[in-house]
């Protein structure tokens, strides 16, 4: 059985569901998708995408922090937008967030998310 552990931080919004902030499994941490909300309200940040999307970095890297990580052993990123004219944004938020080698992505088109957000981003880390 590999060495498994829950990864949990009060510095990223809380799980709204059955499912956990992030899992180590050996040396590699699944971190479950995160949406643009603030953690001491669990209210969106804002309405303003680049706004929304440094706060999903914001929390990605809280969960990183606590996982003893950070945005750069991130080595693959899902993107989820509500619109895709958003894209070169989520880009220079990136550039502005991560170092290179930047990892490797995917970004998807949605119809929607959870409570409104127009950005959500999950990711698997290796430390």
């Amino acid at each position: 059985m590999p060495n498994r552990a829950v990864i949990k931080t009060d510095k990223a919004p809380a799980a709204i569901g059955s499912y956990s902030q992030a899992v180590k499994v050996d040396n590699t941490i699944y971190l479950s998708g995160q949406i643009p909300l603030v953690p001491e309200t669990m209210e969106l940040v804002s309405d303003d995408f680049r706004e929304q999307a440094h706060q999903v970095f914001k929390n990605l890297a809280a969960v990183c922090d606590a996982g003893n990580g950070s945005l750069d052993h991130i080595v693959k990123l899902n993107l989820y937008l509500t619109d895709l004219s958003n894209f070169a944004t989520v880009n220079e938020v990136m550039e502005e967030v991560f170092t290179h080698p930047f990892p490797a992505r995917a970004a998807v088109g949605v119809k929607e998310l959870p409570k409104g957000a127009q950005f959500e981003a999950e990711a698997i880390m290796v430390i």
